[in-house]
């Protein structure tokens, strides 16, 4: 049986400006099982992104409790957290978030770089990262250089260059094309197969749900539904043979 690697009790987040109180999280539960992908759906503004900031540590929430691989995020003062953050966990973004004025190789080596790592370690696991998301070619080309389906692979490799227990994604196909959109799922599903990585990923995409084991669905600040997405075996099945 699958040890549960992230789980999230009557998490309670509200957002306030002035008067007004949003309440983004109304007592979430949450549990994901090591080694598995899971969707985060509904519509805008339910608390889906709010959920994945406040589970991986990017965000505080009000209440509740979130314990990570066994450890309880609270329990961890910034700068752990932090050092926690950049050693277990890799972040993709819809806007890529890559430098611009340095090339590929040079953006997935930079988490590398500040965690300490030497220099040509960092270089060898960078290369070894974007071969892995099919870029050797690519790697000294910048950003501006790239497509955005490719962008978005060198940031796939950057949120893998340490190996982390945990991918976060927040929106990973919304800036790209229906064609760099399938790729990337398809690479991301890939990964999580080959690497047994946890993956959680905030989406409106639902072919990247049917791709997920479980979809998990909000709204207004709730879980409104969490169950084995009945699509997701035959379309590993697939990926995995294409």
């Amino acid at each position: 049986m699958q040890s549960t690697i992230i789980a999230a009790h009557q998490i309670h987040k509200t957002f306030r400006n002035g008067k007004i109180e949003v309440h983004a999280l109304r007592g979430v539960d949450l549990a994901v099982a090591q080694g598995e992908m899971v969707a985060i759906m509904g519509p805008s503004g339910c608390g889906k992104t709010t959920l994945l900031n406040c589970i991986s540590g990017l965000d505080d929430f009000d209440s509740g409790e979130v314990t990570i691989e066994g450890v309880d995020l609270r329990s961890m003062n910034d700068r752990t957290r932090t050092t926690y953050r950049a050693q277990r966990m890799g972040f993709v973004f819809q806007t890529f978030n890559l430098l611009p004025v340095i090339t590929a190789v040079e953006n997935v080596e930079l988490p590398l770089l500040v965690s300490g790592v030497k220099p040509s370690e960092a270089r060898q696991r960078a290369l070894a990262a974007l071969a892995q998301v099919g870029l050797s070619d690519r790697s000294h080309h910048r950003p501006a250089e790239l497509s955005g389906g490719q962008r978005q692979r060198v940031t796939i490799a950057r949120a893998l260059v340490n190996n982390p227990a945990i991918v976060w994604a927040d929106e990973p196909t919304g800036n790209l094309d229906s064609k760099a959109a399938e790729d990337v799922l398809h690479l991301m599903r890939q990964l999580n197969q080959e690497r047994g990585q946890t993956l959680v990923i905030v989406t409106h995409d639902a072919e990247i749900g049917n791709l997920c084991d479980r979809i998990v669905r909000m709204q207004d600040g709730q879980i409104v539904d969490d169950g084995m997405n009945q699509a997701a075996t035959a379309a590993r099945e697939a990926v995995l043979v294409a």
